[in-house]
């Protein structure tokens, strides 16, 4: 992995995992990694391009030259009929010299060609590798956010049943028994208020009847 990944190309094997648990953010780090990765395989792509360019310039030389060269053959045979030997040796020079050219052009033609066969498996390899290590990013990235949220809530968890949360609700219980209690208490000391009324205003209401028995008494005596 990263044999074609000149950014990270240090970063292999036990050297990639160090560095990771160096890192205070792995997925962080993982992204500079897709990012440099990313970098290396936009250059590879413009290297691949201009090699491409280049095959094309001496393909093109390399069939100029080879036109050029049946050109001028037939143009020598041409003169040849016309009678005109010294035309058609010089045309024959220049075909020779053509087909030169054309035998050079070829060669390097060839060696172009394959070279950008190498690029392109290269690139090509690059992408793959890059797909690769995008899927496990993503992977890993999750893996993260899962053990984050599991550690958060072990923490809630853990807080929620600790000694002082506890200690925290019996105080808290304790406060609601002290509120019903003086609750209770002063229910009992309305209910005994509201008694002592009754017995005085029921006190008012017999001497009140008793006044009127004796006057009621008191006029009959009369009579």
């Amino acid at each position: 992995m990263f044999q074609f990944f000149k950014r990270v190309q240090t970063y292999v094997g036990s050297e990639l995992n160090a560095a990771l648990d160096k890192a205070e953010d792995p997925v962080k780090m993982l992204d500079q990694f897709m990012r440099e990765m990313a970098a290396d395989i936009r250059d590879a792509e413009t290297a691949v391009a201009r090699q491409l360019a280049n095959e094309k310039m001496l393909k093109k030389k390399y069939e100029d030259a080879k036109s050029m060269t049946e050109k001028r053959q037939q143009q020598a045979v041409e003169a040849l009929e016309a009678g005109n030997e010294d035309l058609a040796r010089r045309a024959l020079e220049d075909k020779n010299n053509h087909l030169k050219q054309a035998e050079s052009m070829k060669t390097a033609f060839e060696q172009a060609a394959s070279d950008t066969l190498i690029l392109r498996e290269k690139l090509a390899e690059m992408k793959r590798e890059y797909e690769e290590m995008q899927l496990k990013k993503d992977t890993l990235k999750a893996r993260a956010e899962s053990a984050k949220t599991r550690t958060k809530i072990n923490h809630a968890m853990s807080a929620v049943g600790s000694d002082e949360s506890k200690r925290g609700f019996e105080r808290m219980e304790e406060k609601v028994m002290r509120y019903e209690a003086e609750a209770e208490t002063s229910e009992d000391l309305r209910a005994g208020s509201r008694s002592l009324d009754d017995e005085l205003a029921a006190l008012k209401k017999s001497n009140a009847v008793d006044d009127e028995l004796a006057a009621l008494k008191e006029k009959l005596g009369k009579k």
